[in-house]
């Protein structure tokens, strides 16, 4: 049994630790800088380190658990309450280990380096794809100051060019060329885009997570990638129904005197896979995927009195618990109502 608890409070060069016993007892505190902090950490018995879960986090829990630590990561807004008055490293790191110590606490767990290289990944690509956003609306704009009108989506970008190319063109030679060179750089960052995506389609074939996860409707590689890259493993959660509260996917609850209040979605959680399946959700519900839904079906009941936004809500929450069961299971995604008619 470990007797000693240590807060850290991670910084780029100074380390704040707060040590106590089980108990709540300090036992010493120490401000190091970042050779200082390896050095003592290293030489510590065993013990059980706590870091809330921010920047370089994952990393040094897997540092100070090949020392022989265990090591817990707890998510700052969990922290918070626990801070006395006024704010500074010592006070947050005694703020975690009073906050650990809560026998309810909950914790992270910690990411490994392949789950943070694919979140990478993922970022990378979600950066280029804001950034080619923004040159697309600075296009349009453009051309809407002199009159011209491009409908939204990066699929209309080619009523632009023609604008350009046209020979009666009303636009001065400076704006012209100012909108090829937009044309460039939207040209350049979409092969980019694309170079990703196909690296992302390629990792989603080397697991069998991903590959199992994306036997369910509207699951494809991305949905699959950042479930990987940025969920703890499925099987932590006691139910489909946690794994979606976690990702936000169930209404915000304002209930006091044993009267429930249910509010909006409650948007905690990982956004970018709650975003997915909700694009997920929405391309079953397009007119070429209304042609699979059902006759009598839950979903076809559901878009018949429902706004379309709602039941993608709705369906994504059901796609949330299925991947739950599919994993907790390791089985594929089996369809409902093909399974009812056998």
């Amino acid at each position: 049994m470990k007797d000693t608890m240590i807060g850290v409070d991670l910084a780029k060069n100074v380390f704040q630790l707060h040590a106590a016993s089980m108990t709540g007892h300090l036992k010493f505190r120490k401000k190091l800088s970042r050779p200082q902090f390896r050095e003592f950490i290293s030489a510590q018995p065993p013990a059980v380190l706590v870091m809330e879960a921010s920047g370089s986090a994952n990393y040094w829990a897997r540092e100070l658990t090949r020392l022989g630590h265990e090591v817990k990561l707890i998510a700052p807004q969990y922290v918070k309450p626990f801070v006395k008055r006024q704010k500074n490293d010592a006070t947050d790191a005694e703020a975690i280990v009073i906050a650990a110590q809560r026998p309810e606490m909950r914790f992270v767990p910690p990411k490994s380096e392949n789950q943070q290289a694919r979140a990478i990944l993922f970022r990378s690509r979600e950066r280029l794809v804001n950034q080619r956003t923004e040159l697309v609306n600075g296009l349009r704009s453009v051309l809407y100051e002199f009159g011209h009108t491009i409908p939204q989506g990066i699929g209309n970008l080619s009523r632009g060019n023609e604008i350009l190319e046209d020979p009666n063109c009303d636009l001065p030679d400076l704006v012209r060329q100012e909108c090829r060179d937009l044309f460039e750089l939207i040209e350049e960052i979409t092969v980019r885009i694309d170079a990703k995506l196909k690296r992302i389609k390629a990792l989603s074939t080397e697991t069998d997570t991903a590959k199992r996860l994306q036997t369910m409707p509207g699951v494809g590689p991305l949905s699959a990638l950042a479930i990987e890259a940025f969920a703890p493993p499925l099987e932590t959660f006691n139910s489909g129904r946690d794994f979606a509260a976690w990702l936000g996917l169930v209404p915000r609850q304002h209930s006091s005197g044993g009267k429930p209040r249910l509010g909006r979605m409650s948007k905690a959680g990982q956004p970018d896979i709650r975003r997915l399946l909700i694009i997920g959700a929405m391309s079953r519900l397009s007119w070429l995927g209304r042609k699979s839904i059902p006759k009598g079906s839950w979903l076809e009941r559901m878009l018949a009195r429902k706004p379309k936004m709602l039941v993608a809500v709705a369906l994504a929450n059901k796609m949330a618990r299925a991947l739950w069961a599919m994993q907790t299971k390791k089985e594929n995604y089996r369809d409902p109502t093909q399974t009812v008619a056998a």
